[in-house]
């Protein structure tokens, strides 16, 4: 399976070099005086029966992927429906619509009357989350195709420990938070923006993005999966809804036999290693933990609130009502300095100043606002990962943790106990 990940690999990476050859080897063409510029076509939107088979698709294949991971309980057929997923949903639908991309979509919908989301958008947002209630994370296992192009380079994975990934588990948090934030206040889809595979996809991301995307697989070599567990802001809401999910990949499909041939076989950490209360907490004990946890949420929830509060005139700054105030209130003096183009065509619409600033005003509001709930949002995340710490779950089996795991399999084959043919 190794040797079948790489070469699968080293064709797309053969892919990727040759067309950003033939990108970059003729230089851009040079126009003589004359020239006359050639009237700008818009590309024809796609067929929207050709949206709904995308939703189609992603039924069957979510569908297909939950019953070979709860019933057929193969790890070779969750490999080649991701490699059907990345074919499919990657490289022939460019990495669009998006699952994890669609919580833009729906944030913006939800404080923008005026924004029209797609069906089909909001079926890629919710369809996911939905078979994940169900069945745990199996969008992730097989169907989404950025876990799939970081599982083809996943060949020395290692273990990063529970603190590290308690600390760099926090970064999806704030990545969510943004998101959301900067998409309810129509700045930016930032997940787009800089969304590491989709230009992979496309052959079209620039230098930056592409180093990006090269560093993240590189490092995913080392480091399962960086961007679906460090990174991801869909994953956020994934690893809530699969803790509650009505059935769960399981280890073993009968009673666990303690022989601990799975305990190294999770590259993600997200296998719980047997956990055995030897000196049992005293009722008063457990009691005092609680009433601390009780009084350090709301503690924290707030102070989160109100540091990110005091940033919000920054994290407005890149909004483009705000930066057209500022550039008004501090104009240019250098002869030399080029006005920008927002400048430009400021001037040329005739709009009195007083209407810019009011306008950056109200897109400062609703960023103070906004901010307190992402700081909020944190510290409560803060709150509750030091609660989980103090509360600790007693197991005497190797069981997967229902929000971290990938629902992958591959600790399936690593566990001897079979289930029982009828």
């Amino acid at each position: 399976m190794k040797t079948l990940r790489l070469l699968i690999f080293l064709v797309l990476l053969s892919t990727i070099q040759t067309s950003t050859y033939a990108i970059q080897r003729f230089p851009k063409p040079e126009f003589e005086s004359g020239y006359t510029q050639p009237q700008t076509l818009m590309p024809h939107g796609r067929a929207e029966i050709l949206s709904y088979l995308d939703v189609a698709v992603l039924i069957i294949a979510l569908t297909f992927i939950s019953w070979v991971i709860i019933r057929k309980r193969s790890r070779n057929w969750v490999f080649w429906t991701s490699m059907f997923s990345l074919a499919y949903f990657g490289f022939y639908r460019e990495g669009c619509v998006c699952a994890i991309g669609s919580i833009q979509n729906v944030s913006l919908a939800l404080f923008d009357s005026s924004y029209v989301i797609p069906v089909t958008v909001i079926a890629f947002f919710i369809l996911p989350l939905v078979y994940t209630l169900l069945f745990g994370r199996t969008f992730c296992a097989g169907v989404c195709p950025f876990g799939a192009m970081q599982d083809l380079v996943a060949f020395r994975p290692q273990k990063l420990g529970t603190r590290l990934n308690a600390i760099l588990g926090i970064i999806p948090y704030l990545y969510l938070g943004l998101a959301i934030l900067y998409a309810a206040t129509g700045t930016d889809f930032i997940i787009c923006r800089y969304d590491p595979f989709v230009g992979i996809f496309r052959l079209n991301a620039s230098f930056g993005m592409f180093f990006f995307a090269g560093t993240l697989l590189v490092s995913g070599i080392f480091i399962a999966r960086p961007y679906c567990r460090f990174l991801c802001p869909y994953g956020v809401l994934l690893n809530w809804f699969s803790r509650f999910s009505r059935q769960h990949m399981t280890i073993t499909p009968a009673h666990c036999i303690q022989c601990r041939l799975c305990e190294n076989s999770c590259p993600y950490d997200a296998i719980e290693i047997p956990l055995t209360e030897k000196n049992p907490e005293n009722r008063k004990t457990r009691v005092k933990k609680l009433i601390i946890i009780i009084f350090l949420l709301p503690l924290l929830t707030f102070t989160g609130g109100w540091t990110a509060s005091l940033l919000h005139t920054s994290l407005a700054g890149v909004h483009s009502k705000v930066k057209l105030a500022r550039q008004v209130l501090h104009p240019v003096k250098d002869e030399k300095q080029a006005e920008t183009f927002e400048i430009q065509a400021y001037k040329s619409s005739g709009k009195p100043e007083a209407q810019v600033y009011q306008e950056a005003l109200v897109v400062l509001e609703r960023f103070k606002t906004g901010s307190w709930w992402v700081g909020s949002f944190m510290g409560l995340v803060f709150g509750l990962l030091i609660a989980g710490k103090m509360l600790k779950k007693y197991d005497p089996d190797y069981v997967p943790n229902k929000g971290r795991c990938f629902s992958c399999a591959k600790c399936v084959d690593y566990c001897p106990v079979k289930p029982e043919k009828n």
